[in-house]
């Protein structure tokens, strides 16, 4: 049986508390949607609701801690450790009734993230990792997927949308992925993607212009996991730029090639 730190056990029991909540409100978004009522108001509320769980949760079993959460303004906290939490990650999602959703709470001390959580409530299936330790879900052992082939693989991506549609450089990139994998796919939650990738449903994913709190967590899944995490030139500095590549030791480098050819052409 996989042993978690203590700190583990309170991010993990904070999502879990915050999932239980969103699992109720997405009964009533879909109730909202048959009856053709506007529900965007109260997604925002259930996100808002969800935050406020994970605060209360991390902050009385940590005080004096930071926060960076997409709902709120930062909290510096003690200068040393800070929780990054996405409360809905599949916003768009939750709005129109699809069940693709999750929490993410991650944990960076020192500039360094050292623990991660992304929860996925309507499957009740819980992605944890610890620098050093390991990834798992629930308390099975996670590993990236062994493919070596980029015409088997199975690729996940974030598709620009609203202001930032009009990128050039991305919609080359889909292109020439497109020709040279087993196919794409688009799920609309970045956490989950990246969960999914250490847990080797998916090879790689690629999106840019990221949050912290989309990713944070994610990252040291796939790490953990034996995967690769970069931006497309390589840096391993994404919570600053946002733009993320993760894959599988053997398709990494090979995904990054494809992006960055792509963005020359």
């Amino acid at each position: 049986m996989a042993v978690r730190s203590a700190v583990l056990n309170v991010m993990a029991a904070a999502a879990r508390k915050a999932g239980r909540g969103l699992i109720r409100d997405f009964g009533e978004v879909e109730n909202l949607q048959v009856s053709q009522k506007g529900p965007s108001d109260f997604v925002s509320t259930a996100d808002l609701k969800a935050e406020r769980i994970l605060r209360t949760e991390l902050e009385k079993a940590r005080p004096g801690w930071g926060f960076l959460m997409e709902e709120s303004e930062p909290v510096e906290g003690d200068g040393k450790h800070r929780w990054i939490v996405d409360p809905l990650d599949g916003t768009l999602n939750f709005l129109h009734g699809i069940p693709h959703f999750c929490i993410s709470v991650a944990l960076e001390r020192d500039g360094e993230i050292v623990a991660g959580v992304v929860y996925e409530p309507l499957r009740d299936e819980e992605y944890w990792a610890e620098k050093g330790g390991g990834a798992f879900v629930s308390d099975r052992r996670l590993r990236v997927s062994g493919r070596r082939n980029l015409a088997e693989a199975v690729i996940a991506t974030g598709i620009p949308f609203g202001a930032k549609a009009n990128n050039p450089a991305y919609h080359k990139g889909l292109q020439a992925m497109s020709a040279e994998t087993a196919g794409i796919r688009r799920f609309g939650s970045a956490a989950l993607d990246l969960a999914y990738v250490a847990a080797g449903r998916f090879d790689g994913f690629w999106e840019y212009s990221l949050r912290p709190w989309d990713i944070a967590a994610g990252i040291l899944l796939v790490r953990e996991a034996g995967g690769y995490v970069s931006d497309f030139e390589g840096s391993h500095d994404v919570l600053k730029n946002g733009n993320v590549l993760a894959g599988n030791d053997h398709l990494h480098l090979s995904l990054g090639r494809i992006l960055r050819q792509a963005g020359k052409a």
